[in-house]
């Protein structure tokens, strides 16, 4: 399960945080290329918050697994440099 603030859904999908109902709608229908925009307006704005944790969740999930590296890096002594190493 992801939480998206309305705040976040908005500036992911129209670059403003403080975009109105509109504008959300217009992007969504850009962004998924359709011909009409989503109706009811509910539609556009589930549309809005799937296209948000598409494009923010990848990025939400690298980071924590990154944090979990580091911290399991931490405790087992094991620097960055010998982590890149072990990967390669």
């Amino acid at each position: 399960m992801a939480m998206h603030t309305p705040t976040e859904v908005k500036a992911a999908v129209t670059g403003n945080g403080r975009a109105d109902k509109a504008q959300v709608t217009a992007m969504v229908t850009r962004v998924l290329r359709l011909d009409t925009p989503p109706k009811p307006a509910d539609a556009a704005d589930a549309a809005a918050i799937a296209i948000c944790h598409a494009w923010r969740g990848a990025a939400t999930q690298r980071l924590e697994r990154a944090r979990r590296e580091m911290a399991s890096q931490r405790s087992s002594g094991t620097s960055t440099q010998q982590a890149a190493a072990a990967r390669q």
